[in-house]
C-alpha cells in the first residue's frame, strides 16, 4: 500500500532516498516527511505540500548519528555551533565519559587549589568548570541551545575531586556517602548515568568497592555505567570483569568505553577480550564503543611512554612549540630520554599509535559494538577522530574494506546506541520519532581529517537536520541552533 499524503502539509519532505531506518536491516527507497520536529510519514508519499522538498535520489537517509563517547561537555556551551560533529552527521552527543564531566564540579574543592585534576583538564580550563550542581549544567546547555542534542553522564573523578583532599587514595566512608548523595541528585536532575576512568591516576587508587558503592544509586532501568577500564593493556580481561561486576552488582547496564587492545604485547588479544565481553553479556546488558582508528589520544601519560610505537605530542603547556612532533624527535633534540622529555612537556597531550589494525576491525565488527569518537575538541591538534569518525566507518570500513554492510554501520551509529542509552525517540526513522536526520552519499562519503591536518570536514555529507531543522547544508553550519538536552527515558 502506498500511504497517501494528500491534504497534508509538511515542513520537510525528502524524496527518493535509500531510507536506512536505524535497524540492522537493508535500506528501502522511499520518502520521509517531517512536521513540527517529528517524522510523520514514510513511504511513497504522493501529493501534499511541503515547505521544503529535498531530492534524495542516489543518496541515503539515516537517523542522525549518536556519538556515544565524547568529551564535548564544555564545548556545547562555549562553542555551540558544533561543526566537528554536524559535518559528519552527528546530531546527539553523550558527554561525561571516562570519569570526567563538567558537572557536578567544584574545582579544587577537596584540596583548596582551585584547579581540576588531570585528565579533567581535557575538557577545559579551571575557570570553565562553573556548574557545582548537575541542574546548573543542564540549565547552561538549555540556555546555550547547542546545534546538537546533549545527554550527559556524571564522572566518578569529578565526584572524587569534589569531596576528597587527595586522589591518590581510596575514599573513606563519609566521602563515599557524600559522592553518592551528589550522584543521586544529578541522576534526579536528568543525568544519564555514571562513568569512570579508573586507568587515570586521579581514580586508579579507588578500589572496586568504591565504585560498587556509587553504582547502587543507578536505576538499572534508566541509568548506565560507562567505564574507561582500569587497564587496557596486559590486565584488560580482569579490568573488563571488574566493570561487568559493577553492572551486575547495581543492575545497571554496562558500557565499556573505547574498547581496545593497547600495547604491542597485547596485539591479537581482541578475540579473547570479546569473548569476555560476550560472557558478561549473558543475562546482563553489556555493550562497548569503539573508534575506527589504530591510535588513541589523551593526556601525555607517563605510564604509557615507550619506544615500542610512535607517540605524537599534540600540545604542551610549557612548550607549545613542540605540538605536532613525535616524542622521540623531541627527546633527541633535547638530548634526553623519552621519559625525560615527557616530564618536561607536562602538562601535555598525545596520540599513541598503540593498536593493531586487525584488533580494531574485529572489535568494530562485533554486534555489541557502537561507534564513538572520543574526540577532544580543546586539543590544539586533535586526533582526526574528532572530525572523521563516522564518515571513516561509512567510507573506509564499509565501502572500501567491506567489514560490514552499510545498514549495519548505520545501526551501530543510531538504533543501537539509542536503545543502549535509553534515548527512545532518537536513532530511528519511524513515525513519531524526533526528526534527527542525515542525508549522505554512500559512494563518496569519507573522512578527510588526518593526523597532519585533523580539523577538516568530511566529504559526502549532504545535509543534517536536528529536531526537524536544517543544521548542516553540506558546507556550513546553519545560523539557528535546535539541539536539546536529553534526559534518559
Amino acid at each position: 500500500m502506498r500511504p497517501s499524503a494528500a491534504g497534508a502539509t509538511f515542513d520537510l519532505l525528502v524524496r527518493g532516498a535509500l531510507v536506512l531506518d536505524g535497524r540492522d536491516t537493508p535500506g528501502v527507497p522511499g520518502d520521509v516527511a517531517v512536521r513540527d520536529g517529528r517524522i510523520v510519514a514514510i513511504g511513497a508519499l504522493d501529493g501534499g505540500g511541503a515547505a521544503r522538498v529535498v531530492d534524495g535520489t542516489g543518496l541515503a537517509l539515516a537517523p542522525g548519528f549518536i556519538d556515544v563517547h565524547t568529551h564535548d561537555d564544555l564545548e556545547v556551551i562555549r562553542a555551540p555551533a558544533m561543526p566537528a560533529k554536524l559535518s559528519q552527521g552527528v546530531t546527539t552527543v553523550v558527554v561525561g565519559n571516562c570519569g570526567i564531566s563538567a558537572s557536578p564540579v567544584r574545582p579544587g574543592h577537596g584540596d583548596g587549589s582551585g584547579a581540576v585534576p588531570d585528565p579533567m583538564n581535557l575538557l577545559g580550563a579551571d575557570g570553565e568548570f562553573a556548574y557545582p550542581r548537575f541542574a546548573d549544567y543542564r540549565a547552561a546547555v538549555e540556555k546555550a541551545r547547542p546545534a546538537v542534542n546533549v545527554a550527559a553522564l556524571v564522572g566518578h573523578t569529578a565526584l572524587r575531586q569534589n569531596h576528597m583532599d587527595r586522589l591518590d587514595r581510596a575514599a573513606g566512608a563519609d566521602e563515599i556517602a557524600a559522592m553518592r548523595a551528589q550522584l543521586r541528585e544529578s541522576l534526579d536532575a536528568g543525568a544519564l548515568g555514571l562513568s569512570s576512568g579508573l586507568a587515570y591516576a586521579s581514580a586508579f587508587q579507588a578500589p572496586d568497592s568504591e565504585v560498587l558503592a556509587l553504582s547502587v544509586e543507578l536505576d538499572g532501568a534508566r541509568h548506565a555505567y560507562a567505564s574507561h577500564l582500569r587497564d587496557e593493556f596486559a590486565g584488560i580481561v580482569p579490568a573488563l570483569d571488574e566493570a561487568i561486576a559493577v553492572g551486575r552488582h547495581s543492575g545497571a547496564p554496562v558500557r565499556v568505553s573505547h574498547l581496545k587492545c593497547a600495547g604491542i604485547d597485547n596485539w591479537g588479544r581482541s578475540t579473547e577480550v570479546l569473548a569476555t565481553l560476550e560472557r558478561g553479556a549473558h543475562g546482563h546488558d553489556v555493550a562497548c564503543d569503539c573508534y575506527p582508528y589504530a591510535a588513541s589520544s589523551s593526556t601525555l601519560d607517563l605510564k604509557q611512554v615507550t619506544d615500542a610505537y610512535d607517540i605524537l605530542v599534540t600540545w604542551s603547556g610549557p612548550h607549545p612549540d613542540q605540538g605536532g612532533r613525535l616524542l622521540a624527535d623531541i627527546a633527541a633534540d633535547w638530548h634526553t630520554t623519552l621519559m625525560g622529555a615527557a616530564r618536561r612537556l607536562q602538562p601535555a597531550g598525545a596520540v599513541y599509535h598503540c593498536m593493531d589494525e586487525m584488533d580494531v576491525r574485529r572489535i568494530l565488527a562485533h554486534p555489541l559494538t557502537m561507534i564513538g569518537s572520543d574526540g577532544l575538541p580543546r586539543d590544539p591538534r586533535p586526533h582526526p577522530r574528532l572530525w572523521g569518525t563516522f564518515p571513516r566507518v561509512l567510507g573506509h570500513y564499509v565501502r572500501e574494506a567491506r567489514l560490514f554492510p552499510l545498514h549495519t554501520a548505520v545501526h551501530k551509529m543510531t538504533g543501537l546506541p539509542a536503545a543502549r542509552f535509553g534515548l527512545h525517540d532518537r536513532g530511528a526513522i519511524r513515525v513519531g520519532a524526533a526528526a534527527d536526520l542525515v542525508l549522505f552519499d554512500p559512494a563518496t562519503v569519507r573522512d578527510v581529517a588526518d593526523y597532519h591536518d585533523p580539523a577538516r570536514p568530511a566529504a559526502g555529507i549532504h545535509a543534517v537536520w536536528v529536531n526537524g531543522q536544517r543544521a548542516w547544508d553540506g558546507a556550513k553550519v546553519a545560523r539557528a541552533r535546535h539541539g536539546r538536552f536529553l534526559a534518559p527515558g
